[in-house]
């Protein structure tokens, strides 16, 4: 038969297509449509068990309804060209294959296994900075063609290291720093050994759930570093020339200024890999050796919004829970920045997330998308600060408030009077334990009555390094590690510490993963009386124990007993008590 145009099948029934492609007749497609009737199958399986047509068939129908070509890969050469232009990690994380590449024009022709396989198309396009045309082939002859050229891992080093010897680079340090010509850092950006390059380093950064992508340009060198677990790893650097070219192609992919290299600029990657949407928070900040840019990966499949797998211990999931489920008053989540705050807050909302429930949500920004929410972006420029959001909120009959973070008097004081009028508001402060954050509220100018009069229990929480499961062994510690917790070998007789030795897994570190240490502090009548005679923050926290609150420190050393982390991240992240 002639070739049908694929565009002739695109949206038809798929009875219909198989019809049109001459691989069925209309009488089997009837009896197929009778059968379905009573046994709940696609068509395409039920013709394929009648033995009317193939698998492969059935597949190139899919693609005409879809709009698309099929194509036989058998005995199909590809040019080295498209070999070339496109990272190994990419083809495998993706699951196509490159057929035909123009270098002029940046095409690229690539076949994939599902004509369903569409954020393929434009995550390739976002990432090879052209068009790409996709046809469908028989997924066996595509996993045998990357099994074929593609199951050699390319590293980032190899990258580099053809990038070092590449003439043109080596041409770009000679133009110096700021006379770059706008037209050669174009032409660098879309360079495919530097697009390469920036894959592979996503890549990686994605699949090692690094949480920042840092590039760093510096006096004699060009570094890239990444974040795991709250600590900084630095990659194998480029060139220092490279540096531009590298920033260029993460601002074109950005929807950035190329041209703009003095004021800094914020932007935004979406793609997915490995079937996992991930957003990347593209900051570009100008210093003195060129632009610093930091990528902070939002993987949602990584996110873990559910209070069960928080790492609260049972009393403190007690206490929690009791707390986000009050009808009214104020619950504050305190930690630096980067202790898993919004994940906690997040994590609570997902729990009391019902259709009963209106919650609004006033974030700066907004990190996480989730159904159910009302979710809104604080937007300074536009002059849409918490203060204004929060006044809003109130006209829209909400029964939860999420408020990013308590930042001044305009804020706190409508955080108050909307928990007066009936409303549960969850906030965030940057206070160093539960009970400073009372008088950081009274520091801001809120009046205490106020104060007691609606805040109802107090969050503080760390984020300490875990053990790494595949190389943990067991040790006795040195009495001047023990003495940094202020324990006596007497005191920890019987009792095991773990650490890691350091493994592939973990690269080398003896850690993988993150735990929250917690610290509940609620308030009772007593304590509201202390606030009320302006207590100071060591007496509160002294009533908070007498009653049962568990410190930082204790919930580390605690940790430490069930050989879930070690003395040395318990000393950093947490403070000794007076």
């Amino acid at each position: 038969m002639p070739a049908i145009d694929p565009s002739e099948m695109k949206g038809r029934k798929l009875g219909r297509v198989l019809t049109k492609l001459g691989k069925v007749t209309r009488d089997q497609v009837h009896e197929a449509l009778a059968i379905q009737q009573t046994r709940k199958a696609p068509l395409g399986q039920l013709l394929v068990e009648l033995n009317y047509c193939t698998q492969r068939d059935v597949l190139e129908a899919l693609a005409g309804q879809a709009g698309m070509a099929f194509m036989d890969l058998t005995g199909y050469e590809i040019p080295a060209e498209a070999l070339e232009a496109i990272p190994s990690e990419s083809v495998r994380s993706y699951e196509v294959i490159p057929l035909e590449y123009n270098k002029t024009s940046r095409r690229m022709k690539i076949a994939m296994k599902s004509p369903d396989n569409f954020r393929a198309v434009d995550d390739l396009r976002l990432l090879l900075g052209g068009n790409v045309e996709a046809v469908v082939a028989d997924p066996a002859a595509v996993d045998a063609l990357i099994q074929k050229h593609f199951s050699k891992q390319e590293s980032i080093t190899d990258v580099v290291s053809e990038l070092a010897s590449d003439e043109r680079i080596k041409s770009m340090s000679a133009r110096g720093g700021e006379s770059i010509d706008i037209d050669a850092m174009v032409e660098m950006a879309g360079d495919n050994q530097v697009i390469k390059l920036l894959n592979l380093v996503l890549l990686q950064a994605i699949k090692d759930r690094a949480s920042d992508i840092h590039f760093e340009p510096f006096e004699n060198e060009f570094k890239m570093r990444y974040r795991i677990d709250g600590v900084l790893y630095e990659m194998v650097p480029p060139p220092k020339q490279l540096g531009p070219a590298i920033t260029s192609r993460v601002k074109v992919m950005a929807n950035l200024d190329i041209a703009e290299r003095r004021l800094p600029q914020d932007g935004r990657i979406e793609l997915t890999i490995g079937g996992n949407p991930v957003d990347l928070r593209v900051a570009v900040l100008p210093t003195m050796w060129g632009e610093s840019v930091v990528m902070r990966v939002l993987d949602r499949s990584n996110v873990e919004l559910s209070l069960d797998r928080l790492g609260l211990r049972d009393d403190d999931m007690t206490t929690f829970r009791r707390l986000i489920h009050k009808p009214n008053g104020i619950v504050i989540v305190t930690g630096p920045t980067g202790s898993g705050k919004t994940t906690t807050l997040y994590a609570a909302l997902a729990d009391l997330n019902d259709i009963e429930t209106k919650i609004l949500t006033a974030e700066d920004p907004v990190e996480y998308d989730i159904d159910g929410l009302c979710q809104c972006q604080v937007n300074t420029e536009t002059g849409t600060t918490f203060g204004k959001l929060l006044r809003s909120f109130l006209r829209q009959d909400p029964d939860i408030i999420l408020v990013g973070e308590i930042r001044d008097l305009e804020t706190a004081q409508i955080a108050v009077q909307a928990s007066l009028t009936g409303h549960l508001v969850l906030s965030t402060l940057h206070t160093n334990d539960a009970p400073s954050s009372v008088v950081r509220m009274l520091d801001l100018g809120l009046e205490a009555f106020l104060l007691t009069a609606t805040l109802e229990g107090i969050v503080a929480q760390r984020l300490v390094r875990k053990v790494c499961a595949n190389c943990k062994e067991f040790y006795t510690p040195s009495e001047e590690e023990l003495m940094e917790l202020s324990l006596t070998p007497d005191a920890v007789r019987g009792r095991r510490f773990a650490r890691g030795k350091g493994c592939d897994r973990c690269n080398g570190s003896g850690y993988k993963g993150r735990l929250a240490l917690y610290e509940i502090m609620t308030l009772d009548d007593e304590a509201r009386e202390m606030i009320m005679k302006n207590a100071s923050t060591s007496l509160l926290k002294h009533h908070a124990r007498k009653r049962g609150m568990r410190v930082l420190r204790e919930a580390g050393l605690m940790s430490i007993y069930d050989g879930v982390t070690t003395i040395d991240e318990v000393v950093r992240e947490t403070l000794a008590d007076e």
